[in-house]
């Protein structure tokens, strides 16, 4: 296995970082965290046992096989400037920055960089991200299918093709947020109806849970699936007509395309 290097350590890094320690796939003595302050870094040393830390990005980059760049989209250019010379032909880069594409990343490099543009989600941290892969040409198979394991190792992965990304983004990168605010929303309408707050949560997130379980373990449609939940004149029909009445779908697909849209503007 390679040794895998992550250049920032902010939610999505520690996320990742979470998540490959505790699939076990990779060993911990395996993995190197570098950030500018060394005292955010200490938690996840002391949390993972045998992972290292370092504030010297060059070092990291020397060391790992694998760098996955985990840094805001602004800072891209900087970092890849302090660590180019490091960028040997058989190291392979991973950028998880929205809105920062593989000619992006190329024309800071080189053409022969061996980049793989990769867009995971914040549910990394319990085991249960979607993270989209898109690798330049310089990437064999091998290697795509390599990295796949990683981001699986921690929830599902997919190749996609870049011009696919913003779709990605809103789907998939953000939408954890849009469930969250569902799952409160659900909860909110419970607690209106009397039931306690923790119950409330815990009632809505195990349906929500359930649900995404349905469609992925089945293979059916959603639509179908929905039929099977909604008899004539039950209350689920009465919830689903309410719903609709107040633009429910609309309103789902405008956050997506809203989403996607400001990704292709960044």
């Amino acid at each position: 296995m390679k040794k895998i290097g992550f250049i920032g350590a902010g939610n999505m890094g520690t996320a990742m970082i979470r998540g490959l320690a505790q699939a076990n796939l990779v060993k911990r003595e395996e993995i190197i965290v570098g950030g500018r302050n060394i005292e955010k870094l200490i938690p996840l040393e002391a949390e993972f046992t045998g992972l290292q830390i370092t504030t010297e990005t060059e070092k990291l980059v020397e060391q790992a096989d694998i760098v996955i760049l985990a840094v805001k989209p602004y800072t891209i250019p900087e970092v890849l400037t302090t660590i180019k010379k490091k960028l040997t032909p058989d190291k392979i880069i991973i950028s998880v920055a929205a809105g920062v594409t593989i000619l992006d990343l190329e024309e800071l490099t080189s053409r022969e960089t061996k980049i793989v543009r990769v867009m995971p989600n914040t549910p990394a941290l319990v085991g249960e991200a979607m993270s989209s892969i898109s690798p330049n040409s310089n990437v064999t198979a091998e290697e795509t299918a390599h990295i796949s394991t990683i981001f699986s190792s921690f929830g599902k992965a997919e190749v996609v093709a870049e011009n696919l990304m913003d779709a990605v983004v809103g789907v998939s990168g953000s939408s954890p947020a849009y469930v969250y605010m569902f799952i409160e929303a659900l909860a909110d309408g419970a607690v209106l109806n009397g039931m306690p707050r923790d119950k409330a949560y815990k009632f809505a997130a195990q349906a929500v849970l359930g649900a995404a379980k349905m469609v992925l373990e089945t293979g059916e449609h959603p639509g179908k699936l929905k039929d099977m939940v909604t008899s004539p004149g039950g209350t689920t029909i009465e919830a689903v007509k309410s719903l609709e009445d107040t633009g429910f779908r609309s309103s789902v697909i405008s956050a997506v395309q809203a989403a996607a849209s400001k990704n292709s503007s960044m």
